[in-house]
């Protein structure tokens, strides 16, 4: 290295320092937040319906012992107007006590490890969720969040490392810490991280796998990368396929330690998480895998309706005898009459025992048996089926006609372009990632370990055929994660997108920050931390792009 490139690149010791000080200086901002959020409403530190159905099971779970939020959804402000702990992002089914109760929509296994933060922090304090809402909330999403947002800092920049030193060989660049720079203030986890979410520990989650990779892993390593992976697929469902692709990976960089390693960490987690579905709701699945009609449970001979669509009650009878006989009716309504309630489709009735303490799905079916008449012609049926719609209750946010950007994007080509350059675009929020594809070449024309070319390829793959999925959704889940600052369900590709980007930041870095291309790399990292600074205030909103269209006028209402 010569002497102008001492002058305009930091030394071993000098980079490590300033990668601390853009570490704790992020962190700072942080906990700044977090200590004054507060809601619109100024009663609680919770900033959307999506954190407060989380906070909801959190502090059920401590206060009062069970996943149920039913007790949390009644309270009401001072005015007695509002109900400051009210969510669209809850589930409603039969509880254990054979009663109908509201759970979260969201999986358990992350609220059980925040109660498990703020169980002490209750004992200490003396002070609950409940009772308060704002300075109470703060301190547990301090001790919860801070520390997440650590790791993900950490682990990313201990995954850069090894190939930024690669990458540059001898030659000085500034690039290295221009990538940390975005990774500390440039993307929406940032803003992410003052909420309680599944986005920032996915996206930490990922991290650690990754630096794990990148160095050498050994039987512990592969354990703690194992639940990191499967930790990540809890946060993002989507996450599954980089699971596989790193159990792959592992195997193929040492194979003796992920065969030991690797599936104890996975089972620990699939463990941790199928076993809080199994509390909180007495099924494996988490709530979002229940919007359908469950299982058959029998079929009752479909008899001509009444002009008025009522069923004969010859059918209710015939469903109340098939029910108690089925064995599935809780011993509280084993004495409960049937009342049948019309929905929407006139093929689809619900089956209510107990006042609508328990449901069954009673459908229209038209039977194939051709000997099942006497005529030779196909009968109809009723099929009863149990009950596995838990979005479909009555006020049910998830049953009404949407608004705004609920509605969903009708034509997949513009949802796919404001995904990616639009309003809610993954480059035009965050311009760091105009760097991926440049990043992409230069580690695939390049001589990097056989294992490095293995990541990259599973990177790719896994991000095409994770927006490919995200695209090909039906029209309701077109909504660019709903109102959000980002199109939020791939932020958990964070860390591995730098580590693609890498390359290509540290060919920029290779010039001085006056030239023309380290003025590029200066105003990509500038932009991205001026979008991620926009959200400060709560991720909870549209990305500034989207209002700016909104002010002039072209997006529809």
């Amino acid at each position: 290295m010569n002497a102008a490139d001492a002058g305009r690149c930091p030394s071993g010791a000098a980079t490590g320092a300033a990668a601390c000080l853009l570490i704790v200086a992020s962190l700072a901002i942080v906990a700044g937040r977090i200590a004054v959020v507060i809601s619109p409403e100024g009663d609680t530190a919770f900033l959307s319906a999506n954190d407060r159905s989380r906070w909801a099971s959190v502090a059920s779970l401590v206060d009062h012992s069970t996943y149920e939020i039913d007790r949390l959804l009644e309270i009401r402000d001072r005015t007695g107007r509002r109900r400051p702990w009210q969510s669209i992002d809850r589930v409603q089914h039969t509880g254990r006590d054979g009663r109908m109760h509201d759970y979260s929509s969201k999986p358990p296994l992350l609220a059980t490890l925040v109660a498990a933060v703020y169980a002490p922090v209750r004992a200490v304090t003396g002070m609950s969720l409940i009772d308060q809402p704002i300075y109470l909330t703060r301190i547990v999403l301090g001790l919860v969040n801070l520390p997440t947002l650590a790791i993900l800092l950490i682990a990313t920049w201990w995954a850069l490392r090894p190939g930024a030193q690669t990458l540059s060989g001898q030659a000085a660049s500034w690039g290295p810490l221009a990538t940390l720079a975005v990774v500390c203030f440039g993307t929406m986890l940032m803003p992410m991280s003052i909420s309680l979410g599944n986005h920032l520990p996915g996206a930490a989650a990922t991290a650690v796998a990754l630096a794990i990779y990148v160095s050498r892993p050994g039987i512990a390593g592969a354990c703690f990368a194992g639940m990191a992976a499967a930790f990540a697929v809890t946060c993002e469902l989507p996450a599954l396929i980089m699971l596989l692709f790193w159990a792959i990976l592992f195997y193929l960089k040492d194979r003796r330690s992920t065969l030991i390693g690797f599936p104890v960490g996975v089972a620990i987690v699939l463990i941790a998480f199928f076993g809080t579905n199994w509390l909180a709701h007495a099924s494996l699945l988490p709530p979002y895998l229940h919007r359908t009609d469950g299982r058959v449970i029998d079929r009752v001979a479909r008899l001509p309706q009444a002009t008025d669509g009522t069923i004969a009650p010859q059918t209710t009878q015939s469903i109340a005898e098939l029910l108690r006989a089925s064995g599935l009716v809780h011993p509280l309504h084993r004495d409960s009459e049937p009342q049948l309630l019309s929905t929407e489709s006139p093929d689809r009735w619900i089956i209510e025992l107990g006042d609508g303490d328990q449901r069954f799905a009673l459908v229209s079916r038209a039977s194939d048996d051709a000997n099942s008449v006497g005529d030779g012609k196909a009968a109809d049926w009723w099929e009863i089926r149990q009950w596995n719609h838990w979005y479909d209750y009555p006020g049910s946010y998830w049953t009404t006609p949407r608004k705004g950007v609920d509605r969903g994007e009708a034509s997949r080509t513009i949802y796919a372009f404001h995904a990616t350059l639009g309003h809610h675009g993954i480059f035009s929020l965050t311009p760091f990632w105009l760097l991926l594809p440049w990043g992409v070449w230069l580690r695939f024309r390049g001589d990097p370990l056989a294992s490095d070319r293995l990541l990259l390829a599973a990177i790719v793959a896994a991000t095409l055929v994770c927006f490919a999925f995200y695209i090909s959704r039906p029209l309701i889940d077109r909504n660019y994660g709903g109102v959000s600052c980002c199109f939020r369900w791939l932020l958990w590709f964070t860390p591995l997108w730098f580590w693609l980007a890498l390359p290509a930041a540290d060919r920029l870095g290779r010039f001085s920050p006056g030239s023309c291309r380290g003025m590029l790399l200066l105003g990509l990292v500038g932009l991205s931390i001026f979008s991620a600074a926009t959200a400060l205030d709560s991720p909870w909103r549209h990305p500034w792009i989207y209002r700016y269209f909104e002010f002039l006028g072209w997006l529809g209402g």
